[in-house]
Formats: structure tokens, C-alpha cells, sequence
């Protein structure tokens, strides 16, 4: 068996590990992490499943109280502050947005200044705090027995409680992430196969917390419970924080590592500074300091974007004999030009990524809205149309372990290699376009069991949205745990964090995307004789041709995420052992 061959067990979970000794280092972790104490990381002693556990477990628990608010939301907004559908869709899709673009702030706290142990812990104590001051109305806010008007006051301090709960919500997942992943040695080879199955396990747990917010929460909040549903929520992430800081003892670090937007500033501002200079052909006449002078580990040259190697050129006036007091607004070194190469090589593949995201919204808002206009009984019991989300959670779950024991054994014997990161996520947006080709012919045939003029609910039973929902978790398997994986391995050693980040930004922005695209359809579909696509009687509309205008954006999308995922290189490390490239590469083809 070769150096980086793959044993047959790969898609099981290893919760023994076994020790590879090699001499005087056998005994620490070789990609840098430390303990507590901020002493090098004993590999018996931290780290590996045990905090891997208890982090899926807190993931766990922490996105059941996230959900708790959020998976009910549009109803809340329709059914408690009296807005229409289409106006609650669009914050639902706002707010969802914010919550993963402050995703950013966290993963900037964190890998700059705090560390992902103290961002973690901080932002969700403060999503805790925030959930005291949710509007909590009693017996009303269901579908016969809407809630009184609320004060401007109560309303205000809702949205600014929901506003902090995205803040800590948002800001803790790249980190949570991102810190979990740090727990296995990626020099390491048995741990680096083990970091690359923690994110399908932490994308597992965090469906599997929302499935009990999605069943048992939205029970109660549909029958107007809602401050029941509220206080759940709290007390799921006060459990939460402590389980996280019950493993304060055993959790790995990495130092933060300084501002990455000062580092890069720094390249830009120097390349731009040179930009007569001529750059050489041989990269290894560029700048770069020794092993021993840098907390990273050294990024190889490349050479696409040979503008910026301008930034690591030594000109004859400039004196590196003393790194320290090199000024790196003059002079970078290989490595922080790489790295700003990296991020500019992701952006292409990061953008493609949004459309699919537009598609992945609808199941939190429109599919709940379409849900709530069919027949939401079977056999005298009630279905919250909001808990239909359950079968994409039990989609997820279903194909992560079809996944890793079926699809994956059978494509590396086939192939001789396993899918690659970026053909799986190709693969996401295939299912997601077919979930919204799905939904549309469920939304025809939902018209077609409706009483025209009328605002009953069709006749047409809510389980026909099993499949549109079982899509978007099959999709959800290939796009996102992809994506977790691919922008957290593509990033450089001191942007971690942000590399998790942008995956949550890519549904942030989905989110934004998704409001504008619902805006522009109803400007554009109103008029004096019909109420749009979208209106607040469903019957009256056509949110069946939004549906299929979605699939079509997703397929164009499709078509530039594969020209772009075939110019993608990816980052070459320095002695980058073969633990972290063991169960794939970048290569799209």
C-alpha cells in the first residue's frame, strides 16, 4: 500500500485512534496546535474524538435553540405581528441572511484576536441572554386565533432580540467549525482521515438539532405556544455552553494569528508600489523568510496573478537582513502573497455557490407558506407545516451514511479515486434545481385541488411535499458538507475561520438574493387584474412558475460553476503530509 492509499474502512467513524510513533515527537501534534496552557499539544491527552463528540454534541444542541426561533419564524411574523407572506418571507430571508453574514465578524474575531475557544463561548452566551426578551405572546398566534396588535415597543425590542440571537448564532458556527476540525492532526494520517469525516458529523448533528426543534418545538408553537417554545430554546443552549466549557482541559488551539485584512492590505499596497518592477521567472527568488520565523507553514508559489508576486520582489535598495524589521508595506513575503491568491481564487467558486443557496431559503419560507396551503391533516392529526422540514433533515442524515458506506467506497473502486469536493458540491446543484422542478409540479397540482376565488387550503395533502424537502437534503449532503470541507482546506492556516465563513456567508447572501428575486417577481407580476405570483391568498398566484424560474437560475448557475471549477487550483502547503489530501483533491475532473 502506498504512502497515501486509502484503507477500506475510511467511511467509518474511528472512535479509537491509533498512535503512529515516530521518535522524540511521537507523543505531540504536528500541525501546530496547543493546549490551554499554550504548551504543545500532547496528542493522548487532547484533542481526537472525545472533544470531537462533545463539539457535535453542543452543534447539536446550540441549533436546536437557533431553530426553536428560526424554523417558525415566517408564521410567527404572519400569525403574531399580522404580516403577509410574501412581507414575512422577505424578513424571514433578511434576517436569516444577517445571521450568516455576521459569520464574518465571528470568523474575524477569531482568527485574528480571540481564538475560535473564547469566540465560541462568548457569542453563545450572548445568543442565550437574548432569547429572555422575545416577544412571548399566550393562547393566541395560531391559525384560527391570530394575536392582538403589539406595541411599537414590544415589536422593536423583538427585532433587536432576534437581530442578537443571529449575531451569537452567526458568529459561533464558523468558529464552532472550524474549532472542531482543530481538534484532529492533519499531519497526522489516521487523524487527518478523522478531520475529514467531522464534517459530515458536524452537518449530521446539526440537522439532527434542528429535527427536534422542527418536531417537537414547532408542535408547540403552532398551537400557540410559543413561549414555551421559547424557553426550550433557552434552555438548549445554556446545556449547550456548559458541555463546551465542560472540555476546556482536553481542547487543541491554534493561536490567533494577527488582522488577515492588514495582511493582505499589505500585499496589495506593495505590489502596487513596484508595479514598474519586473517580476522574476523563478519564484524562488522571491521573498520568503525560514521555517523557524513564521507561525504558518509556508504556502508553494504559484503563478497565476503574477501582479502581486511584485509585493515578495527583493529590490536592490531594499536590506532583508533582519526579518524583524523588515517593512512588510514594502516587501511581503511568498506566503502572504499566496494567500491573498487563495482567497482570490476561491471568490469564482464561492460565488457560484449563492444561486444554490437562493434555492436552499425557499424550505424556510415559501415551502412552509405552501404547506400551510394544503391539507395539513392525516388521518384527524395535525401537521405544523413547518415540521415537513423533518424529512430534509432525515434526508441529510440518510445520505451522509449513504454517502460515506455506499457512494464513496463504490466511486474510489470504480474510479480509483473518491469525488472530489468541488464535483460534489456540482452535484448539490443538480439535485437542488431538480428539488425546485420538484416543488413546482407539487405547487401545479396543488392549484388544480383548490377552489378558484376561494382561500381554503387545497385538498391536495402536505405529504406531497416529502419529496421536494427529501431533495434538498440529499442536495444539501453534496453542496454544504462539500463546501465545509473544501473552503476550510482551501484556506490558509491563519484564515480558518474564514474559509468556514464563507460557506455561511454564501446562504447569507442567498438569503439577500432570494428577497430581491421575490421583490422583482411581484413588481413585475402585479398588476390590476392579478395579484402576482406570490399574494397573500396562494390560490391566487402562482408560485409554481417561481419555483421553475429558480430551477432555471440554478442551471445557468450550474453551467458557470463548471467552467469555473475547472480553472480552480488549489493551495499547495509546504510538508503538507498526505493525511490532509488522503480522501480527495480539488480537481473537478
Amino acid at each position: 500500500m502506498a504512502a497515501c492509499d486509502l484503507p477500506a474502512s475510511i467511511g467509518r467513524l474511528p472512535f479509537k485512534e491509533k498512535e503512529i510513533k515516530s521518535g522524540k515527537d511521537a507523543d505531540y501534534t504536528r500541525d501546530g496546535t496547543v493546549d490551554k496552557h499554550g504548551r504543545p499539544a500532547i496528542r493522548g491527552r487532547t484533542g481526537g474524538w472525545k472533544t470531537g463528540i462533545l463539539i457535535l454534541v453542543n452543534q447539536g444542541l446550540a441549533t436546536l435553540a437557533f431553530f426553536g426561533l428560526g424554523v417558525n419564524l415566517v408564521l410567527f411574523l404572519t400569525r403574531v405581528l399580522h404580516q403577509s407572506n410574501a412581507e414575512a418571507a422577505n424578513n424571514v430571508s433578511k434576517w436569516t441572511g444577517t445571521v450568516y453574514i455576521f459569520s464574518l465578524v465571528g470568523a474575524f474575531v477569531s482568527d485574528s484576536y480571540w481564538g475560535r475557544y473564547k469566540t465560541c463561548a462568548g457569542l453563545v452566551l450572548l445568543s442565550l441572554s437574548t432569547h429572555l426578551f422575545l416577544v412571548k405572546p399566550q393562547g393566541c398566534g395560531t391559525a384560527d386565533h391570530l394575536c392582538q396588535d403589539h406595541s411599537t415597543l414590544e415589536i422593536g425590542i423583538f427585532y433587536v432580540s432576534i437581530y442578537l440571537v443571529a449575531l451569537g448564532n452567526g458568529g459561533y458556527q464558523p468558529s464552532i467549525a472550524t474549532f472542531g476540525a482543530d481538534q484532529f492532526d492533519e499531519e497526522d494520517r489516521l487523524e487527518g482521515l478523522s478531520k475529514i469525516a467531522f464534517f459530515s458529523y458536524f452537518y449530521l448533528a446539526l440537522n439532527l438539532g434542528s429535527l427536534v426543534s422542527n418536531t417537537v418545538l414547532v408542535y408547540y408553537e403552532d398551537s400557540g405556544s410559543w413561549a414555551l417554545g421559547f424557553w426550550m430554546s433557552a434552555a438548549s443552549a445554556s446545556l449547550a455552553l456548559t458541555l463546551f466549557l465542560c472540555g476546556t482541559p482536553r481542547y487543541r488551539h491554534f493561536e490567533p494569528q494577527g488582522n488577515p485584512l492588514r495582511r493582505f492590505c499589505q500585499v496589495i499596497v506593495a505590489a502596487a508600489k513596484k508595479w514598474r518592477v519586473e517580476t522574476p521567472q523563478d519564484g524562488k527568488e522571491l521573498y520568503e523568510v525560514g521555517k523557524d520565523d513564521s507561525a504558518f507553514r509556508k504556502i508553494l508559489h504559484t503563478e497565476d496573478f503574477k501582479f502581486l508576486d511584485k509585493a515578495a520582489v527583493v529590490k536592490a535598495d531594499t536590506e532583508v537582513s533582519d526579518h524583524s524589521t523588515q517593512n512588510p508595506w514594502r516587501l511581503c513575503t511568498v506566503t502572504q502573497v499566496e494567500e491573498v491568491k487563495c482567497i482570490l481564487r476561491l471568490l469564482p467558486i464561492w460565488l457560484c455557490t449563492i444561486i444554490y443557496s437562493v434555492v436552499f431559503t425557499q424550505m424556510a419560507s415559501l415551502f412552509v407558506v405552501q404547506g400551510a396551503a394544503m391539507k395539513t391533516t392525516v388521518y384527524a392529526f395535525h401537521i405544523p407545516p413547518a415540521s415537513m422540514s423533518s424529512f430534509d433533515i432525515l434526508s441529510v442524515a440518510f445520505f451522509i451514511f449513504l454517502y460515506r458506506r455506499l457512494i464513496f467506497p463504490c466511486y474510489l473502486r470504480v474510479r480509483g479515486k473518491s469525488m472530489t469536493q468541488l464535483q460534489r458540491m456540482g452535484a448539490g446543484l443538480v439535485i437542488g434545481a431538480t428539488a425546485m422542478v420538484c416543488a413546482g409540479t407539487v405547487e401545479v397540482y396543488r392549484l388544480k385541488h383548490t377552489n378558484k376565488g376561494s382561500d381554503e387550503p387545497s385538498s391536495l395533502s402536505i405529504l406531497w411535499q416529502i419529496p421536494q424537502y427529501a431533495l434538498i437534503g440529499a442536495s444539501e449532503v453534496f453542496m454544504y458538507v462539500g463546501q465545509l470541507e473544501f473552503f476550510n482546506g482551501q484556506a490558509p492556516d491563519g484564515l480558518k475561520s474564514f474559509g468556514s465563513a464563507l460557506c455561511m456567508t454564501s446562504i447569507s447572501f442567498g438569503n439577500y438574493f432570494s428577497t430581491i428575486i421575490v421583490s422583482i417577481v411581484m413588481q413585475f407580476t402585479t398588476t390590476s387584474n392579478s395579484p402576482g405570483w406570490i399574494p397573500g391568498n396562494l390560490n391566487e398566484g402562482h408560485l409554481d412558475r417561481f419555483y421553475f424560474l429558480l430551477a432555471l437560475l440554478a442551471v445557468i448557475d450550474l453551467l458557470v460553476y463548471v467552467g469555473c471549477a475547472m480553472w480552480y487550483k488549489g493551495i499547495s502547503l509546504e510538508e503538507r503530509g498526505c493525511a490532509a489530501q488522503a480522501e480527495e483533491g480539488i480537481q473537478f475532473v
